[in-house]
C-alpha cells in the first residue's frame, strides 16, 4: 500500500502531480463571478489537480513519497501539514530515510519547513 493510499484513503487521481498548477477559484462573495474576480489558491492549500484542498500539501508530499523510488511506505509515519509546514511524526526505519523523506517534502511547493521533532529513528 502506498502513502496516498494509507494516509488518505485515495489512489492516486489520472492527472494528479506533486506540483501542479493552481486552478483559480471564484470569490464566495462576489454574486456574478469574472475573469477578472478569481482568487488564487495558497500554495499550502493546492490539491492534487490544482484545486482547493485544505490538506493540499500533505497530501502531494504524499505522492512525492509513492513517487520516489527509495521511499517504501514507513507504515508507522504519518504526514500532515500546519500552514505551509510539513509534519512527519510516528516512527521510521532509519536516519537515512528520514533525511530522504525531508529533502523530497521540501521540494514540494509550498512547503516552507519540515518539522520532524514527532519522528522516531529506529
Amino acid at each position: 500500500m502506498g502513502w496516498l493510499k494509507r494516509l488518505f484513503g485515495l489512489e492516486k487521481p489520472k492527472n494528479a502531480k506533486v506540483n501542479p498548477t493552481p486552478v483559480a477559484t471564484q470569490p464566495t462573495t462576489t454574486p456574478a463571478p469574472s475573469p477578472a474576480a478569481t482568487e488564487t489558491i495558497p500554495p499550502e492549500r493546492v490539491g492534487l489537480n490544482g484545486e482547493y484542498d485544505q490538506s493540499g500539501l500533505a497530501k502531494r508530499v504524499a505522492l512525492a513519497f509513492d513517487e520516489e523510488p527509495d521511499l517504501a511506505d514507513e507504515e508507522r509515519l504519518w504526514v500532515a501539514q500546519t500552514g505551509s509546514t510539513v509534519v512527519l511524526k510516528g516512527q521510521v526505519s532509519d536516519q537515512a530515510t528520514l533525511n530522504k523523506m525531508v529533502s523530497v517534502a521540501k521540494s514540494v511547493n509550498g512547503c516552507t519547513a519540515v518539522d520532524t521533532s514527532q519522528a522516531n529513528v529506529g
